[in-house]
């Protein structure tokens, strides 16, 4: 058992906020959660301003520090992992990325047999994003690998990845094969995205099971007054959720704040869909075959195409709160608690509260990472790690 006592600081929880915060643990998992007291005894940490807020859940994340998931290797994997706990994040989603067959198994062989060591962000699983999408809305995907859905292909892939495919992104307009109900008749979160679906097929998909967009407004048939499109349908249904990219470059602040103000905090979830070039210097990078430039916040083919984000997952937080009106609670909720709804795992993960994983992220009052612990072990130090 250890105990940790962060003076000065301010916990957050679902039942409100916690001065000077007492944590309890016991195997990685939070036994007792309380304001401390005087006669407390355990480590006393200096944590004057700071907050304490649950670990980020990114579901949707290509690569950083130089290192993608459709490099196929444990080595990628592990880069990436450990990078993320410099923004907040604990836990992630593999994401992969359209290309060939042999090339996405690979990835998914190495996302079976990747293994966190405790310095490294935990891998819940995978993300697979493509190839089951319309080429019309292809963006920064391949077109070259693009395939119908195929429920034979998509047992490959899951029988690759031994069963850890969470979340699929497809276009189930062009569903003839049953895919959608398969997914969702086996707990797979399937999501409309690089989809040119109408307001009515998008009614039709949601109706076959899908319950997620993916990095809403992009890659996907946005609103007309004559076809409100997959945007229209996804904001007029009750139940779906969607994945926000809010950098301010994929989505203006403008539509962050529409978005929160039909979709509110608990059907929007914080992502980054970052690829290789986080955490890197401006230049130029590879993705998926193809030639990246990034230049500050953006990343772009040499069309111009928007090609995944640099984006950071404390800023997300930072950046919804500030465009949208949304409060720090509900912005933090959107990078943790929400996913964790969405994944089934808000049991373990997601919010402070005990018998829950300790993974919680301390930030200063501008909103950076000052520590981040993962199953009650300190994973970064951002005075000590810099």
């Amino acid at each position: 058992m250890t105990t940790l006592i962060f003076k000065g600081a301010h916990a957050y929880t679902e039942q409100g906020v916690i001065p000077d915060p007492l944590f309890r643990l016991e195997k990685g998992v939070i036994a007792e959660l309380r304001p401390a007291q005087e006669e407390d005894e355990g480590e006393r940490i200096d944590a004057e301003e700071l907050r304490i807020v649950p670990g980020f859940i990114d579901i949707h994340i290509h690569g950083a520090a130089g290192a993608d998931v459709m490099d196929g290797t444990e080595e990628a994997l592990h880069t990436i992992a450990r990078a993320l706990p410099a923004e907040g994040t604990t836990s992630f989603l593999a994401t992969t990325l359209t290309q060939s067959t042999a090339d996405t198994k690979q990835a998914l062989a190495a996302a079976a047999s990747f293994q966190s060591d405790n310095r490294c962000a935990e891998m819940l699983g995978v993300h697979l994003e493509g190839p089951f999408i319309h080429p019309a809305r292809k963006g920064a995907q391949p077109e070259a690998f693009i395939v119908p859905p195929s429920t034979r292909l998509f047992e490959e892939f899951q029988q690759a990845a031994e069963g850890m495919i969470r979340l699929v992104t497809m276009a189930p307009e062009l569903d003839e094969d049953g895919l959608t109900e398969k997914l969702a008749g086996q707990g797979v979160i399937v999501s409309m995205g690089h989809t040119d679906a109408t307001c009515s097929e998008t009614a039709e998909a949601l109706a076959r099971g899908v319950s997620h967009a993916t990095h809403f407004y992009n890659g996907m048939r946005g609103f007309h007054h004559r076809d409100p499109g997959v945007v229209g349908g996804v904001l007029m249904n009750g139940s779906v959720r969607a994945e926000l990219i809010a950098d301010g470059v994929h989505v203006s602040p403008e539509a962050c704040a529409f978005t929160y103000q039909q979709l509110g905090a608990e059907r929007l979830l914080l992502i980054t869909d970052a690829m290789r070039a986080k955490g890197k210097e401006d230049g130029t990078y590879q993705l998926g075959g193809q030639q990246v430039t990034v230049r500050g916040s953006e990343a772009v083919l040499e069309d111009g195409t928007l090609a995944g984000s640099v984006l950071r997952m404390n800023e997300a937080v930072r950046n919804m709160s500030r465009f949208s009106g949304a409060s720090f609670e509900e912005a933090v909720q959107m990078a943790s608690l929400q996913p964790a709804k969405a994944l089934g795992i808000s049991g373990r993960k997601g919010s402070l509260a005990t018998g829950k994983d300790a993974d919680f992220t301390m930030l200063d009052p501008n909103g950076d990472v000052a520590k981040t612990y993962i199953k009650g072990v300190c994973v970064y130090n951002g005075g000590e790690d810099k």
